[in-house]
């Protein structure tokens, strides 16, 4: 198919990309930012723009991976949330129920459900995250838009018949976390693997799978992370001593974990259960806790990308 990839100068886009084509589809790549993956520069927020490219690349369905993200909040204005990530999901949704598309990806975030109560993590057990989970009361900007966007999707699928995929990921970001400092960058993300991480290579993977999948499912919302090792009923003892729980899973972290330096998170608040895509969506993060600690036994490379110097190109240009 001739797909048209939206953030393709990203993080994300950088590696879907080239599995696209892997996979034998032809990819034009729109971005505000220029990269080797992208071949019309320019917003998803210009209606002109989407339709020309539609028409001058013979789009055939729609991957739509750009937006402005949470680090963009201080840069940007609540409108232009709005322009981006509502109103450009509309120009595609439109563009491509015009185009008589059959299927449409669009790329959301776990983000979207957590609210300030969740995010507080003040109850006694950790809160088990899924499709689910409501209400959704997106604590910022961000949230709220791709929640919004989320919507169109599904108004895409109730009135025009276009069959939508909607893959709200875990992070899988490669910078420094923006908001805690008490760990390593790479031992905060080793633990985030256990209930609240992805690789970006398992992110680009599902949403290949995605697209190949969306005419049979016609419109449904996975949540996308590693495999959690925990099970519901240690929801409380994952709040209170996530140490003991962690251990029991995988009798040898400890003494891993010593070798670097690390240290097990001793409380956790909020599970990410991805079960419902492996079960319909028939996708399984391949990296997972396990692996990590694999890399560790053999002393080999961590299964996840760490760079404290990224820097998204969109901040140049959008």
């Amino acid at each position: 198919m001739r797909v048209l990839l939206t953030g393709s100068s990203g993080w994300l886009g950088r590696h879907l990309a080239p599995l696209l084509r892997a996979a034998g589809h032809a990819v034009t790549g729109l971005d505000v930012a220029p990269s080797a993956q992208t071949q019309v520069l320019g917003s998803v927020e210009d209606r002109g723009l989407v339709d020309r490219t539609f028409a001058a690349h013979g789009i055939e369905a729609v991957i739509h991976a750009g937006a402005l993200h949470k680090p963009d909040i201080a840069r940007h204005p609540a409108q232009r949330f709005v322009d981006v990530n509502v109103t450009g999901t509309l120009n595609l949704l439109e563009a491509a129920v015009a185009a008589g598309h059959d299927r449409f990806v669009m790329t959301s975030t776990t983000s979207l459900m957590i609210s300030r109560e969740i995010r507080a993590e003040t109850g006694p057990a950790a809160i088990w995250l899924d499709e689910a989970s409501s209400p959704l009361a997106p604590r910022n900007i961000y949230g709220v838009t791709k929640l919004a966007a989320e919507g169109l999707c599904r108004v895409a699928r109730a009135e025009h018949g276009l069959s939508c995929i909607v893959l709200r990921t875990a992070r899988f970001f490669p910078e420094e976390d923006d908001t805690h400092r008490q760990l390593s960058g790479e031992n905060l993300k080793a633990n985030e693997f256990l209930h609240r991480r992805l690789a970006v290579e398992d992110a680009a993977r599902v949403h290949v799978l995605a697209l190949e999948r969306a005419p049979a499912l016609g419109f449904e919302t996975f949540a996308i992370s590693a495999p959690t090792p925990f099970r519901r009923a240690e929801a409380e003892m994952l709040k209170r001593d996530a140490v003991s729980v962690i251990r029991a899973h995988f009798p040898e972290v400890e003494d891993l974990y010593l070798r670097r330096g690390w240290h097990l998170p001793e409380s956790i608040g909020r599970v990410y259960d991805a079960g419902r895509a492996a079960r319909l969506l028939g996708f399984t993060a391949a990296t997972d806790f396990a692996a990590v600690l694999h890399a560790l036994r053999e002393e080999t490379a961590l299964p996840f990308a760490h760079d404290p110097a990224y820097t998204s190109p969109a901040l140049k240009y959008s």
